[in-house]
Order: structure tokens, then C-alpha cells, then sequence
């Protein structure tokens, strides 16, 4: 198993069928051990359950529940003293925004920098050294096409996306010298639970923007992020992998 003995933590997972819930699965079933976060208890329980015993049978890796609002830099930093010394980071929880420029609620605005950026910052900030003094790691930071895209509505949500891809890159290069390497995954259409319940199955026809015409399972975004999190991609930093089914190609 590629990671035993690596704990990994991941943000925004706190919830049955969503990218950190797939993500967290996945890499507890390649041993390591796995802190998701979330703000409801009871959902971060039912996923600690369900990673705990995938398919009838046990994980290589263990499961355990923070409860962290990413919204308070308090939270933030507690967090960060829970979880220890970590050898992956998924920075991965985050508030979408759709509205036009016009109508944009500053609320939202202010949350969608606050937990999007402020908050990734801020853990990575804490984290990184701790890697470093344990020899390095790998931070994994979740950004979107629509930092790539002009999307309309998604003004705020792809800046913020936009930030995170710039700050993976300044990371790289501030955190190569101590072993710490840093990346980012971008993903286009993704059926998780949330989106198909708002949007409904065929995701309003989403999946027809990308080369190979369909949405994506989290569970292949959830594959490239366990890559760059794992040693197989030991020569990668600074990177951002589109994961979009050549959305940002075409």
C-alpha cells in the first residue's frame, strides 16, 4: 500500500459523497490514516463509519472526525494543533458562489475569500513546517476550472480559485527547499451528491462542455489528488492538473 504510515489531512470531507469524502476513502484504502473535517458531527461521523469499513471490510488506513469551521481563524488554528504533524494536506473544503457582478451579495463575498483562501493560508501556513521538520510532505490544494475560465456568475468563486492556484505555485517554490510539495487538482463537471441533488443527474448538461462529453465520478478527481498526495509523484510541485475531461482544452 503506497501510503502506509502517512497521515493525511482532509478538509471539507465531512460529508457522505462529496470529493474529500471519495478522496479521504481512497486514500485510507492505500493505508493511510485519515483526519476529515467538517462542520456537522453527525455527517463527519457516518463518513468516519463508512471509511472505516469499506465493502464489508476493513481499511488498511484509520479514520477520525475534527469538527472545524474554516469560516473562524480560531477554528483554523485549532485545527491545525489537533491535527498534529500531518504528511498530507487536501486543502479541499470551500464556498461556492453564482451570482452576476451586479448582484453580488459582499456577505458571500467576504465568505467565499474567507474560507476559499484565508483559511488555506492560514493551515498551510501552520502545517507546512511541521512537514518539513518530519521530513516533508505533500499539500494538495482543490481549485476549479473556473479559475481558468470566464464563466459567467462565477466571478468571485474562480478568483478565489485563481488565488489558490497562484499561492500553489508560490508555495512550490517557498517549501521545495524543506521537502514539502505543493500542487493543485482542478476539476471540471463532477457528479458528488450535492451538485446532482441541486442540479439533478445529467448536471444541466454540463458534461457536453468537455472533450469527452459527460460529467466526471468524484472518484476519478479523487485518483489524481492520491497521486500528487503520494510519493509516485515525487517530482511534481508547482503544478495544476486539470482533472476536467479537456474542459480547459478545447
Amino acid at each position: 500500500m503506497k501510503l502506509v504510515g502517512k497521515t493525511a489531512l482532509i478538509t471539507g470531507s465531512g460529508a457522505v459523497g462529496g470529493l474529500g469524502h471519495t478522496t479521504a476513502r481512497i486514500l485510507a484504502e492505500q493505508g493511510a490514516d485519515v483526519i476529515v473535517t467538517g462542520t456537522d458531527p453527525e455527517r463527519g461521523a457516518q463518513v468516519v463509519e463508512d471509511l472505516n469499513t469499506v465493502g464489508g471490510e476493513s481499511t488498511v488506513g484509520t479514520a477520525r472526525f475534527l469538527a472545524a469551521d474554516l469560516a473562524d481563524t480560531t477554528a483554523v488554528r485549532k485545527l491545525a494543533e489537533d491535527t498534529g504533524t500531518v504528511d498530507i494536506l487536501i486543502n479541499n473544503a470551500g464556498i461556492v458562489t453564482f451570482s452576476p457582478t451586479t448582484e453580488q451579495d459582499l456577505t458571500n463575498y467576504d465568505s467565499a475569500f474567507t474560507v476559499n483562501v484565508r483559511a488555506v493560508f492560514l493551515l498551510t501556513a501552520l502545517l507546512a513546517p511541521k512537514m518539513a521538520a518530519n521530513g516533508g510532505g505533500s499539500i494538495v490544494n482543490i481549485s476549479s476550472t473556473a479559475a481558468a475560465l470566464g464563466m459567467p456568475g462565477m466571478a468571485v468563486y474562480g478568483a478565489t480559485k485563481a488565488a489558490l492556484e497562484s499561492l500553489t505555485r508560490a508555495w512550490a517554490a517557498e517549501f521545495a527547499p524543506v521537502n514539502v510539495r505543493v500542487n493543485a487538482v482542478a476539476p471540471g463537471p463532477m457528479r458528488t451528491s450535492k451538485v446532482v441533488a441541486s442540479m439533478g443527474p445529467d448536471m444541466g448538461g454540463m458534461g457536453l462542455t468537455t472533450a469527452l462529453k459527460r460529467t466526471s465520478d468524484p472518484t476519478e478527481v479523487a485518483h489524481v489528488i492520491a497521486f500528487l498526495a503520494s510519493e509516485q509523484s515525487s517530482y511534481v510541485t508547482g503544478a495544476t492538473v486539470a482533472a476536467d475531461g479537456g474542459r480547459t482544452a478545447i
